[in-house]
């Protein structure tokens, strides 16, 4: 006898839930996602696994309203995992993503951008973003740097007295337009970045400590190292007279101040300070708003030149940023080696993995901000301002995707090894 039908058209008859469940987030591609890593935006949101409870509902007036249904539910579904991963990669990679965008805008409607730059809008943002720093800067860092102060003297002789005699190299360069060449020459004088150095250096667990002291010291003692090797760089090779005194109180008001009163209101207001550090990713991204006015106003000053640019140039000076970047890499690394080797071999300061990781990585990133306030205090000197910026743009996002990688391949090779070491 054959069984009796199941009536599933019954009301008190539903088929099942049944989960969809959506795939983690790979922890394992380049640190958690974090292709660019920005001004502290390192951390990104997974997207964990969840259960959908999905629910057919039977119609007998409604032939196959069961398989529509589930496939709106997956479509709906599918759209909200898009936006999610969205949303993460546009955090992750904030930075990168605000100064294309600033290049961009400026180059497609540059009438807003002009108006900007008619008004000076680049020396408030940069007040704006030291004031930020000023705000986010911890005093109990600087403490833990007195063990490997070695290291840091170290780290600040390579930053602001080595490598700008690369750009000394880079200027023998010729390129179509010269502007290109120079950009990358003044972008090899500047002091490290002001947060993307200590944020992959925090990523690879190497000493943040450290970075952020190097950090703060050679963006302040840059006021006074930038004008020099500008001074006596640039000022023969283009029989020009450079503000060196304009240039240094341009720097004492747009970078000093600003950094020291955050510094102060952040001491006054307790509250405040306790609120900033646990809201860090906004302020970081307010500083990377700030800092991507700056292309879009030199881009939206100098597109009529821009139009006048053969591809080829603007490639060959991309190419010539990435060589630049490796070198000081590659020069670092090597130097860092030959300290560790002349001060104790394996037991030296220089030796300890945290600290190599810190060296390299923050010995070898030039800040974009402070060319932005030199180039504007330079008032076309040795070039228009927007073919200055624009190469120095493309360097900073190339030194970031880098070092990125370089973080992502010391996290593999960690990983390796603790494996290793747990067989």
């Amino acid at each position: 006898m054959m069984p009796a039908a199941i009536n599933t058209t019954t009301p008190g008859c539903r088929p099942p839930l049944f989960p969809v469940c959506f795939p983690r987030h790979n922890p394992c591609f380049l640190a958690n996602g974090a292709l660019f890593s920005g001004l502290s935006l390192v951390s990104t949101l997974n997207i964990r696994t969840f259960p959908l409870p999905v629910r057919a509902i039977a119609n007998s007036n409604q032939g196959n309203s069961d398989g529509s249904n589930r496939k709106k539910v997956l479509k709906s579904a599918n759209i909200s995992t898009f936006a999610k991963a969205l949303f993460n990669f546009t955090l992750t990679n904030f930075l990168p993503i605000a100064l294309i965008s600033g290049v961009v805008l400026g180059f497609s409607n540059p009438t807003l951008g002009c108006l900007a730059h008619k008004y000076s809008l680049s020396k408030y943002s940069t007040c704006g973003i030291f004031f930020i720093s000023g705000l986010k800067l911890r005093g109990g860092e600087f403490r833990a740097v007195a063990e490997a102060w070695p290291a840091g003297i170290f780290g600040l002789v390579s930053i602001l007295l080595v490598s700008p005699l690369f750009s000394r190299l880079i200027l023998q360069v010729q390129l179509a337009p010269q502007e290109f060449v120079t950009g990358l020459a003044i972008f090899s004088c500047m002091p490290t970045t002001l947060s993307s150095g200590v944020a992959l250096t925090q990523l690879v667990g190497g000493n943040s400590a450290l970075a952020l002291a190097m950090t703060v010291i050679s963006n302040l003692l840059a006021i006074l190292t930038v004008p020099f090797w500008i001074s006596n760089v640039f000022a023969d090779g283009f029989g020009a007279s450079i503000p060196t005194g304009e240039l240094f109180w341009s720097l004492i008001f747009t970078l000093l101040v600003p950094l020291v009163l955050g510094k102060v209101v952040r001491n006054m207001l307790k509250g405040l300070a306790t609120y900033i550090d646990q809201n860090q990713r906004i302020f970081s991204m307010m500083s990377t708003v700030l800092l991507s006015l700056t292309p879009w106003m030199q881009v939206s000053k100098s597109r009529p030149l821009i139009l006048m640019l053969k591809p080829k140039g603007f490639i060959e000076a991309m190419g010539m940023g990435i060589l630049v970047h490796l070198t000081l890499l590659g020069f670092n690394a090597i130097a860092v080696k030959c300290m560790s080797a002349g001060f104790g071999g394996g037991e030296s300061i220089f030796s300890k993995k945290e600290n190599f990781r810190a060296l390299l990585i923050v010995c070898s990133q030039k800040a974009l901000l402070i060319v932005v306030a030199v180039v504007d205090q330079l008032s076309g000197v040795v070039g228009e301002s927007g073919l200055l910026v624009l190469p120095c743009v493309v360097a900073h996002i190339n030194q970031v995707i880098i070092d990125s990688v370089l973080v992502n391949f010391w996290l593999w090779k960690d990983l390796s090894y603790n494996k290793d070491f747990e067989a």
